[in-house]
């Protein structure tokens, strides 16, 4: 990791840092997940991808000017927590797959910078050892200490209540109104991707660029700690990189994945592009891309395209 010891090694898809990239789950649909998996005549195989730790250099986890600092692995580090995120595979059965929610708890954890290991999952095997750890429950999901946690919104709030400072940074935002922003582009864009009626595509598309220029709105606004309370004249455009202000947060740990699916499958397969003119909404997704807890925990824009290729109907 970046700002925290690793974890995982993966199954030929490791980054020079070492760190395993998960796969996850099923993509969108009304609840914003879709199932794209079709079921299989597979001979058994071990469902778990088990990942090998291997121990990386720790950093200090008091930031300072926002970076952090490097420091040499201590003998206490078994007071580290246990942690296992199970998310769920891609096509192949081991890469990274389309799941916005496997992503954000993928970012949380590495942003973190806490020890933590990622076992993919094959839902198309059936797996009886899955249903063992978490009775009727699908990937992503996680073990801490041993204890499994099910819920991806209990788990964010269970993960920014354990891993405190000054061990762990803090990821919720110093602004509420960074969790809210951009809150309906995902159904929006849900609605106008699955849309195949010609006569209300426009009504839909409408809408969903409605959405998006509010979120454009949001990142040109700037914070209040951006206004220069003694300045004369016109209040500057924004210039952050992020919901929230400089640093990558839990909203953007939200937004984000969902925000790049969009992206993605609106120009695949609608042609459609978020207009240049947006440019806070550019801005936003290019800070994004520069980031390796974003990129490392992306799946492959082909993964995307096909967890959407029955999903996208076709406008007749």
């Amino acid at each position: 990791l970046s700002n925290g010891t690793i974890a995982c090694s993966p199954l030929g898809i490791c980054s020079d840092l070492g760190t395993q990239r998960g796969a996850c789950e099923e993509v969108l649909e009304d609840d914003d997940e879709v199932e794209i998996a079709e079921e299989e005549e597979h001979e058994m195989k071990d469902w778990r991808k088990e990942l090998k730790t291997v121990r990386k250099d720790t950093w200090e986890t008091e930031r300072k000017n926002a970076d952090w600092t490097r420091k040499e692995a201590k003998a206490d580090e078994k007071r580290f927590p246990s942690i296992e995120l199970f998310v769920k595979a891609g096509s192949d059965g081991e890469s990274i797959g389309n799941c916005p929610f496997s992503q954000r708890l993928f970012m949380i954890l590495w942003l973190k910078g806490v020890i933590f290991s990622v076992t993919t999952v094959d839902l198309k095997r059936k797996p009886t050892d899955l249903q063992d750890l978490a009775p009727g429950t699908n990937p992503p999901f996680m073990t801490f200490n041993g204890e499994v946690k099910v819920d991806v919104n209990k788990i964010e709030e269970f993960l920014e209540e354990k891993l405190t400072p000054p061990c762990y940074p803090k990821l919720a935002p110093k602004h509420p109104e960074a969790n809210t922003a951009g809150i309906d582009i995902f159904s929006k864009f849900s609605a106008y991707i699955k849309n195949q009626r010609k006569d209300i595509n426009d009504v839909l598309e409408k809408a969903l660029m409605k959405s998006l220029w509010r979120l454009d709105s949001f990142m040109r606004t700037p914070l209040s700690e951006e206004i220069d309370a003694d300045a004369s004249g016109d209040v500057p455009e924004s210039c952050r990189s992020f919901l929230d202000g400089p640093e990558l947060t839990l909203a953007d740990c939200n937004l984000l994945p969902k925000l790049h699916i969009l992206k993605v499958v609106c120009q695949k397969y609608r042609s459609f592009e978020i207009p240049a003119e947006m440019t806070g909404v550019w801005r936003y997704l290019k800070c994004a891309y520069q980031r390796e807890e974003f990129t490392n925990t992306c799946p492959a824009e082909r993964e995307i395209e096909l967890a959407y290729v029955n999903v996208a109907k076709r406008i007749i």
